[in-house]
């Protein structure tokens, strides 16, 4: 299982392209510590102390740097930190949930993976969705449509932020004639000019931005966008015609929340759903299951252990509003995974 010094990664050489494949290359947990042996340090063991590039196995599997004596296992410092199941487990989560075009809830991967608890699927799941977020990731460039939703289930007669339901910021890159680029997810901070501070964060400086006709929107050309918006008040023009990729993303959200999760989000955490509906759809046109899981993979072996504790947000009974009307189960027993 090599891993290629190329900067794309080619199926077959970095990553299986069947799940045949996935099953002979990871049959072991030894074959698994291999290979994030190989993401983990493409040109090499670095130790972590002392950054040393030398070092031995131990018997018992770990890696001895032979400059401080530090002995390091390839999971510390990752997802996987101190993990007592087997690797193989947590290879086959990461290909099922990646294969799975539309993804998958915790009680889905529970039952695929045999696995004794829901609380364990449940914290594999957060664990995942914090390393779909690429650190630094590329701002969006080009057309930018910039528009807010609101999420959640039936309101009767209110609308918008006078609603329980979740205000949801959206940036899309329209590419023209109905194609949409990659796009940006964050629930809606309390304050004003949250979407435009949203912007200054997502969209490169230069971009033309396209809103609607929001009067504190309007300061965006003076911050480094070219800027055009839509008036909506007494305008015969649909929405969704002005701004259809902002549309239809949102379109697609509250489908996959509804269709996946079931609605179960609750508001705390609702902000790592969102990041997992970005990571699937930004890698919408893959080809390759098996590239999406190498992707995971490479983020998941640079990204923090995030024990259960980080996992679990404490939730203000008195003020919660949650996406739907019973909360998102969190752990409540004392299992480690």
């Amino acid at each position: 299982m090599p891993i290629s010094p190329s900067v794309r990664p080619l199926s077959g050489v970095d990553y299986p392209s069947t799940f045949l494949e996935f099953q002979d290359w990871f049959s072991t947990d030894e074959k698994c510590l291999d290979y994030l042996a190989r993401l983990r340090w493409p040109n090499g063991f670095v130790c972590p102390r002392c950054a040393a590039t030398t070092s031995w196995r131990t018997t018992d599997g770990l890696w001895m740097c032979t400059a401080c004596s530090r002995r390091t296992s390839v999971t510390a410092g990752t997802i996987f930190d101190r993990t007592r199941t087997p690797m193989r487990t947590w290879f086959a989560a990461i290909w099922f949930v990646t294969a799975q075009k539309n993804g998958v809830s915790a009680l889905g991967l529970q039952r695929v993976l045999g696995l004794k608890s829901y609380e364990t699927a449940w914290v594999w799941m957060h664990k995942l969705r914090r390393a779909m977020v690429v650190p630094e990731r590329d701002l969006l460039t080009g057309t930018v449509e910039v528009d807010e939703t609101f999420v959640g289930g039936i309101s009767r007669g209110n609308v918008g932020r006078s609603s329980d339901k979740v205000p949801v910021m959206v940036a899309a890159e329209s590419l023209g004639k109905n194609r949409i680029g990659r796009i940006r997810l964050e629930p809606t901070p309390e304050g004003r000019l949250t979407l435009v501070n949203f912007t200054q964060r997502v969209v490169a400086p230069g971009a033309m931005i396209k809103t609607d006709g929001a009067r504190e929107l309007r300061r965006l050309s003076a911050l480094g966008f070219e800027h055009q918006y839509f008036t909506q008040l007494g305008s015969t023009v649909p929405a969704h015609i002005d701004l259809p990729a902002v549309h239809r993303v949102a379109s697609l959200l509250k489908r996959w929340m509804i269709g996946t999760m079931h609605h179960g989000a609750s508001r705390e955490q609702f902000g790592f759903y969102l990041d997992e509906f970005t990571f699937r759809f930004n890698r919408r046109t893959s080809k390759s299951r098996g590239l999406l899981f190498y992707r995971l993979m490479q983020q998941s072996v640079i990204t923090g252990p995030h024990p259960i504790k980080s996992l679990v947000i404490p939730r203000d009974d008195s003020a919660a509003c949650d996406v739907r009307p019973t909360p998102d189960p969190a752990p409540t027993g004392g299992l480690v995974p």
